[in-house]
């Protein structure tokens, strides 16, 4: 495909050393538009992939082809950009574009005229924002919506956590038919930031599985996050779709969850949610990659974050 260039290759390459997200490849079911075929919008439906039912494009070129939302788009600003980043592994490239764009890694879905509601998809929630070197992006829920696979039936951009390289600063993910972001089931491990052991995710990036810090929030109460809106762009929630796992040194006993207001499910730890930092900067070391744990102390939103002791 056109799409994702050299990252898209990588997220194969990752995939396939994995063997999380077995038969990624494999032609998805059947999808039902539900809309005439003389529409002349980019038709959205939906269809039963590895991650519950999830958006997917139903008409034209890229018919089958699984779409993705970024944690970083907010309804005033966009984390992908089509600006041109000359510092990126491999060479110069943006997060976005049109759909033809061969330098976009995640080309945004466009559309020609209003988009159209296909099987499983309402209506009200469909949209288009007109952006510049775009054009007009079909949004959902008010999530802009990209592409990223090679070919249909693809999910290999589920769960990339982007936060400094390249500076996308966000998590893609799939989207459900209600507009929130799908999730896989979370991996709790141990993670060394300035010689303290402390939680982290195993999240999948550009150069692997890495361990990501996980923080608290001081403002949150039992059973409920008090992070949402802009606070959630910033500190992404650490979502799953079933219990999370656990290695190392990590107390499975400790692990729980809770239900956010979107109908997500958040992780927690002895009865922390817990989140990530979406500028969390990351550095090459002997071994791979270690995240520094930046959002450490940081006083936020009307609390404190800090890094979770396992």
């Amino acid at each position: 495909m056109r799409t994702a260039g050299a990252k898209s290759g990588r997220a194969a390459r990752v995939l396939a050393t994995a063997g999380i997200v077995a038969g990624a490849a494999a032609v998805l079911p059947a999808i039902a538009s539900g809309a005439a075929d003389t529409a002349s919008g980019t038709v959205i439906a939906t269809t039963a992939g590895q991650f519950k039912t999830m958006l997917v494009v139903a008409s034209g070129k890229y018919a089958g082809y699984s779409l993705y939302m970024i944690t970083s788009d907010t309804a005033s600003s966009f984390g992908c950009t089509a600006t041109v980043v000359k510092t990126l592994p491999g060479g110069p490239g943006s997060c976005t574009g049109p759909s033809s764009d061969k330098h976009a890694e995640w080309p945004a879905l466009t559309t020609t005229g209003a988009p159209v509601a296909g099987t499983g998809v309402s209506g009200a929630l469909l949209g288009a924002v007109s952006r510049p070197g775009i054009g007009d992006q079909v949004t959902y829920a008010g999530h802009p919506l990209y592409l990223f696979d090679s070919g249909p039936g693809q999910v290999t951009g589920e769960g990339w956590d982007e936060p400094t390289l390249p500076p996308w600063h966000g998590l893609w993910s799939l989207l459900s038919p209600s507009g929130a972001p799908l999730s896989w089931a979370a991996a709790l491990t141990t993670t060394t930031i300035k010689g303290t052991k402390v939680l982290a995710a195993t999240m999948l990036t550009g150069a692997g599985w890495e361990p990501f810090p996980l923080y608290s929030f001081s403002t949150d109460v039992a059973a409920k996050s008090a992070c949402t809106g802009a606070c959630a762009t910033a500190w992404p929630p650490l979502l799953t779709s079933g219990h999370a796992g656990s290695t190392g040194a990590v107390r499975a006993s400790a692990i729980g969850d809770l239900m956010r207001a979107d109908g997500t499910t958040q992780v927690t730890y002895r009865g922390h949610a817990l989140y990530l930092f979406a500028n969390e900067s990351i550095a090459p070391t002997a071994t791979g990659f270690a995240a520094a744990g930046d959002g450490n102390g940081v006083k936020a939103f009307g609390g404190v974050f800090r890094l979770v002791s396992p």
